[in-house]
């Protein structure tokens, strides 16, 4: 989420500010190592649960720390709900 915001992306609100409690960060998994992404908890589960644009590779942005291992991972920002 960070990476994306500080990117100067306007698109992604992170109301929040990555506390797992909004999911205005949500992101669609375009490509890349999902292998290395940070397993889904029961909380970013139930927040994308509450949006009418999740899809099978959504994910709360402030839930993936970037790694080395996430080389190439391609995100595309979820409609605002």
């Amino acid at each position: 989420m960070e990476v994306i915001r500080d990117a100067g992306f306007d698109e992604l609100l992170a109301l929040c500010g990555g506390c797992c409690s909004c999911a205005t960060c949500h992101v669609h998994i375009e490509a890349g190592p999902t292998d290395a992404l940070a397993a889904m908890s029961e909380d970013e589960n139930d927040l994308l649960d509450s949006s009418s644009h999740r899809g099978s590779q959504s994910r709360l942005s402030c839930q993936l720390p970037i790694t080395d291992a996430l080389d190439g991972l391609r995100v595309k920002i979820a409609p605002e709900d």
